[in-house]
């Protein structure tokens, strides 16, 4: 067969395989008794047909050998999966995890325990059923990220999927991560600076039907819905805030901030609508032009060389769009820098609610920008003391030990 039609064949296979989800249940019900019959070799073959045979296939995922055995799948978004599983691992006592991440181009090299391809994940009839039965029948709980499926195309939906597992005595919760729930209409109608406003995002309409969709999947589920960042509890209600984690040694630094004549102030938008790089860069750049502060701009830096990066600046200007805060600002606190956002009141209120502790982020908005980095530049001394806070909160709440707790408290335990 000529290798274009090979490939036109192929994306044929692979729209029908991603389209499952919006089968008929008695069409999807012929589908999983097939897949779940059919030999080993003909899934081969359809893996050869859809992946046409390039990828590696790896293995089913090993469950630890503990009591509680935790599946964390299948997104690994911002590394947190991995650390969230590494928390329960370490602080849970008779508790093991393991994480899952499905990877592909563009990836910015965070690790998960169980890394797959993306392409794998999706469309591996063989390595689908294999994963099904190794969770089903090694693992006790599962997260669910995102609300993504755990098995790609396999079952056809993630709800599906929490049927099966439910029916092996798995129990499944989900964690939400952001755009998967957070909802644009009412992110607009509360924040003025939301990117979700005068058609700053084109994705807008498909975010706002995808996070329906997703709060639709936790309501029919009725399963325990954590979310990883305290603004998205105003999308799920009855959702717990389970913090994201950062490796605080991995990002200690030993030199303080705010010792030098002119800081360094870095920005650093990972996605420049939702940070809000459009408001606050011409301001940045006319302080670092009348020579106020040393300002850098940085993009597409891998993970690895972001602790050096924040290691060599005083001031971490972090987001103005979406009004909460979340790994980016972990990081640069754990660092010992001083980071300046915008940070709602409800999110604020949220953190010392919970954990008692105020956070130690210094607030302004866009257009306050200006006159707060004034306010450092002349007083260096006290916020030299709000950047030095910043390790020791994030020790408290970002270090894996509260959300372990947390996990430990809502879903691992038997009593949960």
């Amino acid at each position: 067969m000529p290798k274009p039609l090979t490939n036109a064949v192929r994306r044929v296979l692979q729209g029908i395989w991603r389209s499952r989800h919006s089968w008929p249940d008695r069409l999807n019900a012929v589908a999983d008794g097939l897949l779940s019959r059919a030999p080993d070799r003909v899934l081969r073959g359809l893996d050869r047909a859809v992946l046409g045979g390039g990828a590696r296939i790896p293995g089913p995922a090993q469950a630890p050998d503990t009591d509680i055995r935790l599946y964390v799948a299948p997104a690994n978004f911002a590394g947190q999966g991995g650390q969230w599983a590494r928390a329960v691992s370490r602080h849970v006592p008779g508790a093991g995890a393991v994480s899952m991440g499905f990877q592909g181009a563009g990836a910015f090299g965070f690790r998960a325990d169980y890394p797959v391809d993306k392409d794998v994940y999706l469309y591996s009839g063989s390595w689908q059923r294999r994963q099904l039965r190794a969770v089903s029948r090694g693992f006790t709980h599962v997260l669910i990220e995102a609300e993504r499926p755990l098995f790609g195309t396999f079952l056809g939906s993630v709800e599906r999927e929490v049927a099966a597992l439910a029916r092996s005595g798995v129990r499944a919760a989900f964690v939400c991560h952001g755009t998967d729930i957070r909802l644009p209409s009412r992110h607009a109608r509360t924040n003025p600076f939301s990117p979700y406003r005068d058609g700053l995002l084109a994705q807008t309409p498909e975010l706002e039907r995808r996070a329906r969709e997703n709060r639709r999947v936790l309501d029919r589920c009725g399963l325990p819905v954590f979310v990883s960042t305290p603004d998205l509890l105003l999308d799920v209600a009855q959702g717990l805030w389970l913090p994201v984690v950062v490796d605080l040694e991995r990002w200690k630094r030993s030199n303080p901030a705010l010792t030098g004549p002119r800081p360094v102030v870095v920005h650093i938008p990972s996605k420049a609508i939702i940070k809000g790089t459009d408001l606050v860069d011409p301001i940045l750049t006319a302080l670092h032009d009348d020579g106020l502060i040393d300002y850098r701009r940085v993009e597409g830096v891998p993970s690895g060389d972001m602790p050096e990066l924040y290691g060599s600046a005083d001031i971490v200007v972090d987001q103005f769009r979406i009004g909460s805060y979340g790994v980016a600002a972990c990081e640069a606190l754990a660092s010992g820098r001083l980071v300046v956002s915008d940070v709602s009141e409800q999110v604020r209120a949220e953190v010392e609610a919970a954990t008692g502790l105020a956070l130690p982020i210094v607030q302004a908005t866009a257009a306050e920008l200006a006159e707060a980095i004034r306010r450092v530049v002349a007083d260096p001394g006290h916020y030299r003391q709000v950047a030095e806070a910043g390790p020791r909160f994030v020790g408290e709440v970002h270090d894996g030990r509260y959300s372990a707790r947390i996990l430990a408290a809502h879903f691992l335990s038997t009593g949960a």
